[in-house]
């Protein structure tokens, strides 16, 4: 950790207004059917500097209902050898701690270690786009041993001088095999819309699912945080849009227009309605906290953030935590 980092942030509240510092109360509270119970998760991009059995441990101890497994060189590298017998040992791990998981594929340098997210689907050489491909393929089956909700990706971002139309059909032909192999697994294929990607906004992932013939192996990464960064709805208002393709739900807080996932109180993001949304829907999978940039401080907002979503899904409900 570097010596110039800031002290972590004080314990957060949720709240309904970001001009009041203090928690909500119910104002009157009308009785409502049962929802289903959200369960919550921590992303292991946020735990960079943890070994993954110590991530697993502190997450079971915190009492996280499972994680957001990304596939990276320090966790569960899915380019060393042994993978198979690798995956074996954490799903039994996993099933010792009562956690379960969704599999991500957002490492930054995993299969170029000088490009970020390198190489994309979108990548001019088709060899490349491959190699992103046969990742996410190998993430699919990491995904089905272990019993995975989902397997997470995203579009990545379009190279200079490409134009869109070309972009639009290198994606949907290098997510081809991918389907088949979502398919094949029982495992969900959730596209991630990421701020700055070809597929960027609910309404890109519309256009793919629409251009694929709308595969029933192909659902939605919905990131709270970038509905607050870029949607015209509101974050509540896009989770009950895309509820019959939420597969896997990112969370985190953020600023209007600022790409910056920030941790619970720092953002404008109203968390109850938000909760109160995804529970309507119906969603049966993962809430994963996703700070990838705050792991020198991971275990200190990986305990501070479940009692904040705890808080949050309380109020929601009309109740006082």
């Amino acid at each position: 950790m570097s010596t110039t980092e800031a002290a972590p942030a004080p314990t957060p509240t949720p709240s309904t207004t970001r001009t009041a510092p203090t928690p909500l109360t119910a104002t009157n509270p009308a009785p409502s059917p049962p929802a289903p119970q959200l369960r919550f998760g921590y992303g292991t991009n946020g735990l960079a500097d943890l070994r993954l059995e110590d991530a697993l441990s502190l997450l079971a101890d915190l009492g996280y209902d499972g994680l957001g497994l990304t596939l990276d060189h320090m966790h569960l590298d899915p380019l060393a050898p042994d993978l198979a017998a690798r995956t074996r040992r954490l799903a039994q791990r996993l099933d010792e701690l009562g956690l379960t998981v969704t599999v991500e594929t957002g490492a930054r340098y995993v299969l170029d270690p000088r490009r970020k997210h390198g190489p994309s689907l979108l990548d001019p050489d088709p060899d490349d786009r491959a190699r992103r491909a046969d990742l996410l393929v190998r993430a699919v089956q990491v995904a089905a041993d272990l019993g995975a909700h989902a397997v997470h990706c995203f579009s990545g971002v379009t190279p200079a001088g490409t134009d869109p139309d070309l972009a639009w059909k290198r994606l949907a032909e290098a997510l081809a095999p991918v389907l088949e192999a979502a398919t094949t697994a029982g495992v969900p294929l959730a596209v991630e819309p990421e701020p700055g990607h070809l597929l960027a906004t609910l309404a890109d992932f519309h256009h793919l699912r629409t251009a694929l013939g709308d595969p029933p192996a192909l659902g939605l990464t919905l990131d709270i945080g970038h509905c607050q960064c870029l949607e015209p709805r509101s974050p509540a208002d896009c989770v009950r849009a895309v509820g019959p393709w939420l597969r896997h739900v990112q969370i985190e807080d953020m600023r209007r227009g600022v790409h910056e996932h920030l941790p619970f109180g720092e953002g404008d993001i109203d968390f109850p309605p938000v909760l109160a949304a995804l529970a309507e829907t119906g969603y049966q999978g993962l809430t994963v906290v996703e700070l990838p940039r705050h792991s020198h401080a991971g275990p200190h907002f990986a305990e501070l953030s479940l009692p904040f979503l705890r808080q949050a899904v309380a109020l929601s409900q009309g109740s006082t935590p």
